[in-house]
């Protein structure tokens, strides 16, 4: 039963991600409000634990107006939170595939992604997600190895 309320977190923390990205959350209540068009019941508490979780924070964008963003890629305290969905990473030419439990690839990708974005993941140019997999594309053809230990590294592993 735990696996089910796990896959549930992952999926609704993957549309708080699309939800923070697309500029639509203003508020704890705005994404009470968009999480619950969509499905997902939750209360304020939860909503501000899944925003602190994945690094969001509050303030003006380039247009002056208050709303959640995602400034820069996690800090290690935070990206702890995620690590937790990384069950393997492994290299293969000029890639990394990392597995995760099912329905928490896109919330792991939509981290790398911002990492790559801010510069702390320096030698990834594109990831894919599917549902437990995310395939992370290193720049140059053989870097999947040192793309893989910088992942780990970056999500605070050995």
């Amino acid at each position: 039963m735990a696996k089910l309320n796990m896959q549930s977190a992952t999926a609704r923390r993957s549309l708080v991600i699309k939800l923070v990205d697309d500029a639509l959350i203003h508020s704890q209540s705005d994404l009470v409000r968009e999480l619950g068009k969509l499905g997902y019941v939750v209360t304020q508490a939860t909503a501000s634990r899944d925003l602190e979780e994945l690094g969001a924070v509050r303030g003006k964008d380039n247009s002056g107006i208050f709303r959640y963003q995602f400034v820069s890629a996690p800090q290690s305290s935070k990206s702890r939170g995620v690590s937790e969905f990384i069950a393997s990473v492994e290299a293969s030419g000029n890639l990394a595939v990392v597995k995760t439990p099912p329905g928490a690839a896109q919330l792991l990708a939509g981290n790398l992604d911002r990492a790559m974005k801010s510069g702390k993941l320096n030698s990834a140019i594109g990831t894919i997600a599917g549902d437990d997999t995310v395939l992370v594309v290193a720049k140059s053809a053989a870097g999947g190895p040192s793309l893989a230990k910088e992942i780990t590294k970056f999500f605070g592993g050995k």
